[in-house]
Parts: structure tokens; sequence; C-alpha cells
């Protein structure tokens, strides 16, 4: 459950802000929000992936990934849900809300239906790939969705890139590529499972292509409509746990039914599910208080802490390769989220809107 723009912050501040408000009226201040928001999401960040890896790689009868991904689409909307009642502050207003804007345009709720077949897929193939990834190598390797994002938002939104924000990407996938060079030998993974680095490889690339493509065509239905960011995500989740069950029937339909829909499932795997789904309020507050200097520094602390995790959980061993490629992404993140061209009409949206579904 894991995640720079200027256009796409507006819209998340003016949907969050009944919810944020709350928060600070408890007594912390912005200043102090900001800083809070941005250790829950370097640690929401980490904690995901090295928990995914665990309950997907330890002893023991295995979920269905299937399921968890219905049920992470499912909380995700229901959270969206409790925030709309929120804002509206009646449940007649809710209602009438829901209505009007799901019931009374069924049409409207077709433009959604794209990014959310996407990003029910998207989150099958991050199951995949942290099956047969170390968590350290998953989380570098996953960072190309800023490439995919940037690359898609040039091409479908006509965004525009700095000079600098182009460097950076190229040397991202630098050090992407450096990463896959490491040794095999250097993997003493202490798992209990069968993991095929290719697949993985295969699954993580893929994610990202769909999670750049759900990013960006999402960002173009929220700029092109009146809805609200918690709206569309209803629509999203709701959407999304309707094609999950029917992924669900056509993958494992015959195995659920004989073990039942939540076989294998313990407090790690609610959590790593929970986490998951809670992550999307969490993008909202930082978009609010931070900026992209602070949320890149985020996510490379994240992915810091997931090497460091790796080590002592897993037993991963650090190569020189893996080193090497693992800086260089951090420094490409770093440029990428300070150096944002200055015509405010063009910036670029990395992952804020999409980290809200991924």
């Amino acid at each position: 459950m894991i995640l720079n723009e200027n256009k796409s912050k507006e819209i998340l501040i003016n949907e969050s802000q009944s919810v944020i408000v709350k928060m600070d009226s408890s007594g912390l201040s912005g200043s102090l929000l900001k800083y809070v928001s941005l250790v829950l999401l370097t640690v929401q960040n980490a904690v995901f992936i090295l928990s995914m890896r665990y309950v997907r790689t330890r002893a023991g009868d295995m979920f269905f990934t299937t399921t968890a991904v219905i049920l992470q689409e499912a909380i995700k909307c229901l959270i969206s849900m409790i925030i709309i009642l929120v804002q509206e502050r009646s449940v007649f207003g809710w209602l009438r809300h829901l209505h009007e804007n799901i019931v009374l345009q069924p049409l409207d709720c077709v433009k959604v239906s794209l990014p959310s077949l996407v990003y029910m897929l998207q989150n099958n193939l991050i199951f995949i790939a942290v099956s047969n990834l170390d968590a350290a190598v998953f989380q570098v390797t996953y960072q190309l969705k800023i490439l995919t994002t940037a690359v898609l938002s040039v091409i479908m939104l006509k965004k525009v890139l700095s000079r600098i924000q182009w460097g950076a990407l190229v040397i991202l996938f630098v050090g992407v590529s450096v990463v896959q060079l490491q040794p095999e030998d250097t993997h003493k993974v202490k798992v209990t499972v069968d993991q095929n680095p290719l697949v993985g490889l295969a699954a993580v690339i893929t994610a990202c292509v769909m999670s750049g493509f759900a990013g960006v065509y999402f960002e173009k239905i929220l700029k092109g409509t009146q809805q609200s960011v918690w709206l569309r995500n209803v629509q999203l989740g709701g959407f999304g746990a309707f094609v999950g069950y029917i992924t669900m029937e056509l993958s494992d339909g015959q195995q659920v039914r004989e073990k039942g829909f939540f076989h294998g499932y313990d407090e790690w795997v609610w959590f790593v599910i929970l986490l998951q789904s809670g992550g999307g309020l969490i993008v909202a507050v930082v978009v609010k208080y931070a900026d992209n200097i602070l949320k890149g520094f985020a996510t490379s602390a994240s992915i810091i802490i997931s090497c460091i995790g790796s080590i002592f959980f897993f037993g991963f061993s650090l190569s020189l390769e893996f080193c090497a490629g693992a800086s260089l992404v951090i420094i490409s993140t770093y440029l990428y989220s300070k150096y944002v061209p200055s015509n405010p009409k063009s910036p670029i949206l990395p992952t804020a809107q999409k980290e809200i579904q991924s």
C-alpha cells in the first residue's frame, strides 16, 4: 500500500482540506505536520514493501493475491466515502452527493473504468514482483514509474520537463539497469518459496508502465471534470473491486471456493492490505504541507530503509553494482523533484495522483 506537481497539488489540497484542517485543530502546526507526514510517508513506503515481501516468502499457507487486491480496492473506496461524509457534514448530504454524481451519471463513471482496471492489474503485478524480487531490488526498480509517468505526461498531456529533469530520468534508467546487473550469488535471501527474478523484473516493469499510464489518464480526467478526487476514488475503488472479483474468479475461483476467501490470512496480511489502502490520505497530507524536494527526500529515505531492512530481515547482501545503482536512483529522484520547470502551467506529475491509487 506506497509516492511534485502544482496543478494536481491544488486539486488534492482542495479535496483533502476539510479532513486536514481537522488534523490542524488538534494542535499540530503546519510545520510540524509537514515533517510528521513526510516521516509517515517514508515509513509507509518502506514498511509496506518489506511487509509484502515477508508475507509472500514466508512458510505456511499462502493467501490469494487476487483476494487481497479486492480488499485493497474496497477499503480505499470506503475511506474515500468516509472523507466525503466528513466534507458533507451530514448523512443526507452525503447520500445526495453520491446519488447525483454516481447513480445519475453512469457515463461519467465509465470514464474511470480504464484507469481502475489498470490499477487493479498493477496491484496484482506488484504482488508477483515482490514474490520474485528482493524488497530492496523491487523498491529501486519500481522507481521506473517516475520515468514512465514523465514520458507519458509529455506525450498525453503535453507537459514540459526541464533539461535537468530529462537528465535525471536518464540517470534513473542507468541506475535501475546497474542494479539488475548485480551478481546473483550476492542474494543469499532467506525465502521458503521458489522465485524467478526474470518474472519479477517483467512484472515490476509492466507495473511501472501501467502505473504511469493510469496516473496520467487519471490526472487528465480530474482536470477535465468538476468531480472531486475523493469521488473519483470511490468510483475507482468500487469498479476496481468489481473487476478484481472477476479476475479472482477467472484465476483462483475454484481454489477460493475450496479453501475460502480468507485462506492464509493473518494479522500480517491484514496489515499489508490496510497499509496500502490507507496510504492515500498520507499522500494528500504530504502534498498539502510538503514540497517537491522534501517529497523526493522521503522517496530516497524509503529506498535506504528498504535496503537496510532487507539486510537484517531477509539476509540480502549488498553488492557494488546494487550500491552504485541505488545511489544513482536516489540522486535522480532528488534532481527530478528539485528542478521543476518555472512555467506553472507545465509542471510534470510524477507520482502524487497515482500514489493515491497504487
